[in-house]
């Protein structure tokens, strides 16, 4: 007995001949590689499908010099930092059972190869070509920005170099520390560092849930910083009771910029 063709079926034999001709159109004897017809066709739905191109990120998102904020017309001091060491005399396993927060410290400034230690740490450039860091980052976006604040200064670290960026002279630990409910390890220790995030670095790949990737690697960073600072014998400790507008004013930071986390590093007492 005739039954009719399943219309699904005679759609389906149709539509594979069409899209085979539309992606991949017949060169003379040229092979058609069905792997590649399936990412081209998965490419053109989600360029139709109104979703952004994920591999069409915006060059300043993955640009750190490029800070979208009220310091682009401020003249700043450039500062070389020394090159970070790649063996230190303290394991891993050691700075992972001595890292403990503290929070009294001596006041004792700390040089220049322990702040490039501790900042490499936290935001380095570990692979040149690619730019890629000592924190891992989702899309390898970098949405953290990393401050610090000293006594003689405010600065912003560049990874790409492995320099400071200073733009003020002015001691701002005390306003940190009141934006901060008052927390004196704030005023005491040697260097505060600020790790503040661009949420649409990520946002813009991943929407709402590139939120808490956001977060995820503002942890990451701070551990990196905390372990650091054990393995150089430094105290520090994360802080994160503070006002946001509070600490955005006393540093003037611009409006993308929202902290994350203060954290006081130096000699303990």
């Amino acid at each position: 007995m005739y039954k009719k063709p399943c219309k699904h079926l005679s759609f389906t034999l149709l539509i594979v001949p069409v899209l085979i001709l539309t992606f991949f159109p017949l060169n003379g004897c040229g092979k058609i590689n069905i792997k590649d017809m399936l990412v081209k066709i998965q490419d053109q739905s989600a360029n139709t499908s109104g979703k952004k191109d994920n591999k069409q990120t915006p060059k300043n998102f993955k640009n750190d010099e490029m800070l979208n904020n009220s310091y682009k017309d401020t003249k700043s001091e450039e500062i070389m930092l020394p090159d970070p060491k790649l063996k230190g005399i303290i394991s891993l396993e050691e700075a992972l059972k001595n890292r403990r927060s503290v929070r009294e410290f001596s006041g004792k400034d700390l040089g220049l190869d322990d702040i490039s230690q501790i900042l490499w740490a936290a935001q380095g450039i570990t692979e040149s070509k690619l730019g890629f860091r000592t924190a891992p980052s989702a899309g390898a976006l970098y949405p953290i920005e990393v401050f610090v604040v000293k006594s003689d200064g405010f600065f912003h670290y560049t990874p790409n170099g492995h320099k400071l960026e200073k733009f003020g002279s002015e001691n701002l630990k005390q306003k940190l520390m009141e934006a901060s409910l008052f927390q004196e390890s704030i005023s005491t220790a040697s260097i505060v560092i600020i790790v503040t995030a661009i949420y649409e670095r990520t946002t813009v790949k991943y929407g709402e849930r590139g939120i808490r990737y956001v977060h995820l690697e503002a942890g990451h960073v701070c551990q990196n910083i905390l372990l650091q600072a054990a393995a150089l014998q430094l105290g520090a400790v994360p802080i994160g009771a503070f006002s946001d507008d509070e600490v955005r004013k006393a540093l003037n930071l611009p409006t993308d910029h929202k902290p994350l986390y203060i954290i006081p590093v130096g000699y303990s007492k």
